[in-house]
């Protein structure tokens, strides 16, 4: 789309429809494209943009800014080959009368020859106007210009605050630049609801697919809802408003084209002679949630309204033909009230709070999560002994009291069980619950319709819910992608893998664990080798310990 700029309005526009935002008040408003040719003065084209995030306002009494997605990049496609982008650079531009500033936005082919320099001219009388307020303004200053002492200094001191508060202001803009642009975490569609699963999309009732992608979002993971609030407000009087309305999600997109060798199957010649290659996309998508969002130590446990530190969905997809297989996946913080101090090196949890307040918040919590998910398999990875203890007898203790039939409660002390690097021990975890997996199923759709529909959910926690978590949500993942794989015809009955796939599947879920990771706590995930190899070695302990220092 482009980006258009005059003296009073910045223009985007898209296909048939614009949308103006007025540089004087910060108002928005809607219009058809055709509104820009009936400008008397031809506005500047500064380049173009590739969405609207949204509007913010860093300080009360300070400009909006508008947030515009200056770069991006495609990760794949899904449904109907419909892109997904990352989001790779946006920029902040202020809703004020001051000049532009200056942005490398990518030029649009038809306005490519226009200078970035070029000032839009100002009619006549805009121009005499401001010469008779300078004018003015001017003598007025020279009227005043002997204010007595007491205004002097009252005069510096606001000019003080002032100062103070425009730094404020740069600092917050920087950071909130840098979040988007340094991260590389923030994802969007303009066609598919990344904010749903497959299951939960299908679930739509038909009047529901027929409304824009944005009203039926999942809240949960729409990050810049509250920054669309005004556009939003607009689609009530125009429709068209909808078009600007692109809901953006934080987490992790992968996408991998995968071809099953039937090589590895001990086929005997003749029959794989028979059989050709094949070929299914593999997709992983992690949606982090907007509520009690915030960094390792700063944001741990429960709040009030049941939402927890380090809230996250990931799902896996096969796409096969019409075919779409998902399997979902939850991590989260322990849902009670609890916080690590973070001013040393692996300080211990606290509890916080009373027994009963704990009660309250987490039966919240879980009550919102089986409403979504209908029946829920809490896995904990906490250490039943020494530092972590305190959490998981509180949380076991929690568990019990609740004593919901909807609710089953899986204890492995991962580092008890993984002592030693011994991290293949995993599979006894996965094996003690493959039951419970297959009694959960995974989604299944193809063109006609529902074939199946997963009936519950892992909840997979460890402290951080980072790398342990991580772990052991591959391997369930694993044993889930075979069946799914079985079920399809792309593996043979009792198969594992094969070795290029299980390469393509590590991989994505060791990346997968990276950015969750750098989201929460700053650096890559702590035992990825074994998530991306198979294999736990000396030199990823290294690593580990070099990651475990910086966090």
């Amino acid at each position: 789309m482009d980006f258009y700029n005059t003296r009073d309005t910045y223009i985007l526009c898209k296909g048939n429809a614009s949308l103006w935002c007025n540089r004087v008040n910060g108002n928005l408003q809607v219009r058809s494209a055709s509104a820009i040719e009936e400008l008397q003065i031809k506005p500047k084209c500064l380049g173009t943009v590739y969405g609207v995030v949204g509007k913010i306002r860093f300080l009360p009494g300070s400009d909006d800014k508008l947030v515009l997605i200056t770069k991006r990049y495609e990760v794949g496609k899904l449904a109907d080959e419909s892109p997904i982008y990352r989001i790779e650079k946006i920029a902040i531009v202020p809703l004020s009368s001051d000049e532009c500033p200056e942005i490398n936005f990518d030029s649009c082919d038809e306005h490519s020859g226009q200078s970035s320099s070029k000032q839009v001219p100002q009619p006549r009388v805009a121009q005499t106007f401001n010469n008779l307020k300078t004018s003015l303004a001017n003598q007025f200053n020279k009227a005043t210009a002997n204010k007595n002492n007491f205004q002097k200094a009252a005069d510096k001191d606001v000019t003080r605050d002032k100062e103070k508060m425009e730094k404020l202001e740069r600092k917050l803009q920087e950071e909130f630049v840098k979040m988007f642009n340094d991260s590389q975490s923030f994802y969007y569609s303009e066609q598919i609801d990344l904010t749903n699963t497959v299951q939960r999309n299908v679930q739509k009732d038909e009047e529901s697919k027929k409304l824009p992608i944005w009203r039926t979002a999942d809240e949960r993971f729409f990050w810049n809802k509250a920054m669309l609030d005004e556009i939003i407000a607009l689609t009530e009087s125009d429709t068209s408003a909808n078009e600007w309305i692109v809901p953006v999600i934080q987490g992790y997109i992968q996408t991998a084209l995968c071809e099953v060798d039937y090589s590895e199957s001990g086929m005997n010649v003749h029959m794989l002679m028979q059989m050709a290659a094949e070929k299914f996309d593999l997709i992983l998508i992690s949606r982090r949630g907007v509520s009690r969002a915030g960094t390792r130590y700063k944001r741990r446990g429960v709040d009030e309204d049941g939402d927890v530190a380090n809230y996250v969905e990931t799902e896996q997809i096969v796409r096969a033909g019409a075919h779409y297989l998902s399997f979902v996946q939850l991590r989260g913080s322990i849902p009670l009230y609890w916080s690590q101090a973070g001013i040393k090196y692996r300080p211990p949890p606290k509890l916080e709070k009373n027994k009963e307040e704990s009660q309250h918040a987490m039966k919240k919590h879980l009550e919102k999560e089986l409403a979504l998910y209908k029946n829920m398999t809490i896995v904990n990875l906490v250490e039943q002994s020494g530092r972590e203890q305190v959490l998981y007898d509180a949380f076991m203790e929690q568990i019990i009291t609740y004593d919901n039939p909807l609710l089953t409660y899986v204890t492995f002390d991962f580092h008890e069980y993984c002592r030693g690097m011994k991290f293949e021990n995993v599979s006894r975890l996965v094996e003690t619950v493959a039951e419970m997996t297959d009694d959960m199923r995974f989604s299944w759709v193809d063109d006609q319709g529902v074939i199946w529909e997963q009936q519950g959910v892992f909840r997979v926690n460890c402290m951080d819910c980072l790398d342990r978590t991580n772990v052991v949500q591959a391997a369930l993942a694993r044993y889930v992608l075979e069946t799914q794989l079985s079920r399809l015809g792309r593996l043979m009955p009792e198969n594992s893998l094969p070795a290029d796939i299980r390469d393509i599947y590590q991989d994505m879920w060791a990346n997968n664990g990276d950015a969750i990771s750098r989201q929460y706590a700053g650096t890559a995930a702590m035992k990825g080798d074994f998530t991306r190899t198979g294999e736990r070695k000396f030199t990823g302990v290294m690593k580990d310990g070099y990651h475990s220092a910086n966090r």
